[in-house]
């Protein structure tokens, strides 16, 4: 062990760490979660990669010398090439807004630094407040770094929404031809086709992608260069616009500064509008796992139209009991997500004053409910999508048996004559057709091609058949 000062007095540090007693406050202050915010995907990296802008604008404007400069782009280098990874050991949770992790960077990188130019690590030659953190405040760096976290996560999403996308269009088109009974209120509807169903899905999925893809522009906008409050106080001339062109060279995103830097430290509307897009994601997929579940129920006593794929044993007891447990797992994501989005709200509600400070719980709960869905979906797409299969004598079978077919037969001769065929039908426990049939109604040629299910599911092949019923029987 080392023993290391700061204005609070002393503390013994791991003689081996990279990190100083910030760092070592903080793991005694914040061990609560057991989660760091190296496991947060791309964090570390973007702040250190601000770091190294800021250094290498420094550098440019005069105000960090030569060797000091290169010693600390060096370093950063080496953290964003995940080489120093376990010196990062705060929890996610902590007090101060970030401060720990923000600090945890700066000493890390200074020791480094240092050793880098003097064979060891200290600060005397590379202060972590003075030389890594120039120009910078835990209160711009971390919010800003956050926003780029979120540009980096979501482009991982939306590549993943983008096979969803082609998956059930291919779903759309392969069930075409596959006629279900629609139903509302969980009642039976009119006829319609599993590529319809899916056709939704699809549609869905397309537009919850091109709503993502805008908020992942929105995360172009930082709050760097406010540094505390928005002041921009502590900064040289010419600071601010050389960290974002150097910031552009090290992304290879055009990151531009907020319009209002007050704005931008106090108020966390893209963390809301970002996780209001994960929530509505989130929710399609758990509305379309349930009606995977709801169809696929029984195999003998549910609906049992549509085939789950099988991905192991459903039950302890009962063999050759199969469940739904990728839908399942899907649902349980968004429960999560769902229950994050709440806690966004609130952190960002309880933003007060000059800066929001809850910095911590929005990374924690925005990207945990960003990895369940880039996690998520490829295991809805591979274990149970794409084997998705149609039980097409049962669905059929569930369209032509349906009271609703008595929809046409209103069309024709009135409500009250299609509520009349519908109530018999079921009380006789028949179908539509044949209580048509047996009361003359139509000629059997005229039910087989009016009450043909497939024909009720087109709009123009059903206005079709009407009017050629109409043309046989001399109806205007």
């Amino acid at each position: 062990m080392r023993e290391e000062k700061d204005l609070l007095g002393t503390l013994m540090v791991p003689d081996e760490a990279y990190y100083g007693i910030q760092t070592q406050r903080a793991v005694l202050n914040f061990s609560v979660s057991g989660k760091t915010a190296g496991e947060i995907p791309h964090f570390l990296w973007s702040i250190a990669a601000i770091k190294q802008a800021a250094a290498e604008a420094n550098r440019q404007i005069g105000a960090l010398d030569e060797q000091k400069a290169s010693a600390i782009v060096t370093a950063l280098k080496e953290v964003m090439a995940g080489d120093f990874d376990a010196h990062f050991p705060i929890d996610i949770f902590q007090g101060g807004g970030g401060t720990s992790t923000n600090m945890n960077m700066n000493e890390v990188v200074a020791n480094r630094a240092s050793e880098l130019i003097t064979g060891k690590r200290g600060y005397d030659e590379i202060h972590p407040n003075t030389h890594v953190n120039m120009g910078q405040s835990t209160n711009d760096v971390i919010p800003a770094a956050m926003k780029m976290t979120s540009r980096m996560n979501i482009n991982q999403l939306l590549i993943q929404l983008e096979e969803l996308e082609a998956v059930l269009s291919e779903k759309s088109f392969l069930f075409s031809d596959k006629v279900k009974l629609g139903r509302t209120c969980l009642q039976d509807a009119v006829p319609m086709t599993f590529g319809q169903q899916f056709g939704a899905y699809r549609t869905q999925v397309s537009k919850l992608r091109a709503k993502m893809a805008e908020v992942s522009e929105e995360a172009l906008f930082l709050p760097l260069g406010a540094t505390a409050i928005g002041t921009g106080l502590s900064t040289h001339e010419g600071y601010i616009p050389a960290v974002y062109q150097w910031l552009e060279i090290i992304t290879g995103d055009k990151y531009t500064p907020e319009s209002d830097f007050f704005d931008g430290l106090q108020h966390g509307d893209f963390y809301i509008e970002f996780s209001a897009q994960l929530k509505k994601i989130a929710a399609f997929l758990s509305k379309m796992a349930t009606d995977f579940r709801i169809q696929g129920s029984g195999p003998r006593a549910g609906f049992n139209e549509i085939i789950v794929p099988a991905v192991q044993p459903g039950s302890s007891i009962m063999p050759g009991k199969i469940n739904p447990v990728i839908p399942e797992l899907i649902n349980q994501i968004a429960y999560q997500v769902i229950g994050n989005d709440v806690t966004v709200t609130m952190a960002v509600e309880g933003g007060e004053l000059d800066l929001n400070v809850w910095e911590p719980v929005l990374l924690k709960v925005l990207f945990e409910s960003c990895s369940l869905l880039s996690k998520g979906i490829p295991l809805f797409i591979d274990k149970c999508l794409k084997g998705i299969a149609i039980n097409e004598k049962v669905s059929a079978r569930y369209a032509e048996e349906s009271t609703a077919l008595a929809t046409i037969i209103s069309t024709l001769f009135g409500y009250q004559v299609g509520s009349r065929i519908a109530k018999t039908a079921f009380q006789q426990q028949t179908s539509v057709k044949q209580v048509v049939l047996a009361e003359n109604l139509l000629t059997p040629e005229q039910a087989d091609y009016l009450l043909d299910p497939m024909n009720m599911t087109d709009p123009q092949k059903s206005t079709a058949v009407i009017k050629r019923y109409q043309k046989e029987m001399n109806i205007l």
